[in-house]
């Protein structure tokens, strides 16, 4: 059974889903004003492979992911985010554009890069524009409730009323502390309260009807109106990245635990960050690689997947091209299996099974069960890679061992969601030279041998003995 780390409970627990067979999973996605960075994709590539695994042990999962174009302000990494000015309506203000045309700009480009990652796509992705009335109602039922007030136009949570906060990130009151860059605003009873509605600036480019003023919405009522919509009062699973515990996720779990009465979420996952150069990596301090940034040097985004999955995802990653090389050269021999793989069974037929697939099969979700251990679940995959080219270099792996392994390969993959293209057609060209090599070796005409080694290497393949003088031509990394 699957086991998965519980911010909340701070432990692994066993997974239980609500509903019998079905899951409802939500996902904080991206503020659509800038392009991705590869350390935002991690977190998303997290709720893929969870959500693949979930669906590979037989779930029906209904995932959500939001789309915030509006109420994200500059300053939401100081306390609770209530000032500044809207991140969407910065850009447009720079681009000279309106801040639809910008969130429609950057939407596209978040679709395009998760489908460049081959991340599945969300059922619903609900944009916060959309939902201005849902937020107003929950708004609307805490006033009434007195977990909120309104101020010269402005809406504010009242945390005092809520004893549990602090619960998901442990700042609770007790423990917080008012530090230097906590920027109070004037309206608030307390430091901590956050903002559920502000009143616009005549300026501002974004604003909405609202029966407290011509405003938005504050960032986290986002999530708990679209969440609710569409998943329920309370749902099985939340993800997000580690920045996202708190303020956002403390704060989502607040005003939804007191808006419906009920428990929120069941079980919260969240992703590490990405480091670059031992820091985190953001936009905000300039060390981040955007996937252009990888396509440039000839990255693919099938070998950025595998770097992602070759750590833990409550792991942190140091990126260097060190690493995202290994990478690199994991994924090639992956690819190079497979390959290997489809024409043993294109020029075999029969013989022995001399490879207990089920072990394999037994290890790799045992990785998995245990809160998605994906760089174990792949050295389980690598181990059978070994075993089944010292058979295939001994000339011994048979159309059994490889339809095996083919079908193996094909029941993992649905979780790993790696795409890997059918090796090229090698030349006929080169493979004349290899046979030529072939008849030389047979003469003992080691000379000959040696140059037409070099001469094949110089068309960029490289060739490989095997047994009984056999041979196998592969691209050179």
């Amino acid at each position: 059974m699957l086991t998965i780390y519980n911010t909340l409970a701070k432990k692994k627990e066993t997974f239980q889903s609500i509903h019998t067979g079905k899951v409802g999973m939500y996902v904080c996605g991206p503020t659509v004003y800038d392009f991705l960075h590869i350390g935002n994709l991690r977190a998303y590539i997290t709720a893929d492979i969870l959500r693949r695994y979930l669906e590979y042990c037989g779930y029906e999962v209904r995932l959500i992911k939001n789309i915030t174009d509006v109420g994200h302000l500059t300053d939401d990494s100081i306390a609770q985010g209530d000032s500044g000015d809207d991140k969407l309506v910065k850009k447009a203000l720079k681009e000279k554009k309106t801040p639809q045309e910008i969130a429609k700009f950057y939407e596209d480009y978040f679709h395009k890069a998760e489908k460049e990652i081959n991340i599945l796509p969300a059922h619903y992705f609900p944009r916060a524009t959309a939902h201005i009335p849902q937020m107003i109602k929950i708004i609307t039922v805490l006033i009434e409730k007195k977990f909120a007030y309104e101020k010269n136009g402005n809406v504010f949570f009242d945390v005092t009323k809520f004893p549990d906060y602090g619960k998901l990130s442990g700042n609770t009151l007790k423990n917080l502390k008012i530090g230097a860059r906590l920027e109070e605003h004037p309206d608030k009873k307390n430091p901590w309260d956050f903002a559920l509605w502000l009143k616009a600036p005549k300026e501002h480019l974004m604003k909405f009807d609202s029966p407290w003023s011509i405003g938005y919405p504050g960032w986290h009522i986002e999530c708990s109106a679209m969440s609710s919509e569409y998943l329920g009062d309370t749902f099985d699973i939340h993800t997000g990245g580690e920045d996202n515990i708190f303020p956002h996720h403390e704060a989502e779990i607040s005003q939804s635990e007191c808006f419906s009465g009920k428990k929120f979420v069941n079980y919260w996952v969240h992703t590490r960050h990405l480091l670059a150069n031992g820091e985190k990596m953001s936009k905000s301090k300039g060390n981040f690689f955007s996937l252009d940034d990888l396509w440039k040097k000839g990255y693919t985004p099938m070998e950025l997947r595998l770097f992602m999955l070759s750590a833990h995802y409550r792991t942190q990653i140091n990126f260097t091209w060190k690493v995202f090389n290994q990478a690199k050269s994991n994924f090639k021999k992956i690819s190079d299996w497979v390959g290997n793989l489809e024409k043993t069974t294109e020029f075999k037929t029969g013989g022995k099974n001399n490879i207990i697939i089920e072990k394999y099969q037994k290890d790799f979700e045992k990785a998995m069960n245990d809160d998605l251990n994906t760089p174990l679940a792949l050295s389980v995959l690598y181990a059978l890679i070994a075993k089944t080219n010292k058979l295939l270099t001994q000339n011994q792996l048979s159309a059994i061992d490889a339809k095996n392994n083919l079908a193996f390969w094909n029941r993992i993959n649905k979780i790993l969601g790696l795409i890997v293209s059918k090796q090229k057609i090698i030349p006929t060209e080169i493979i004349e030279i290899a046979e030529k090599r072939k008849i030389a070796k047979e003469k003992n005409n080691f000379l000959l041998s040696d140059k037409l080694r070099e001469e094949i290497e110089k068309f960029g393949y490289a060739i490989e003995d095997l047994k009984d003088n056999n041979y196998l031509i592969k691209e050179k990394i």
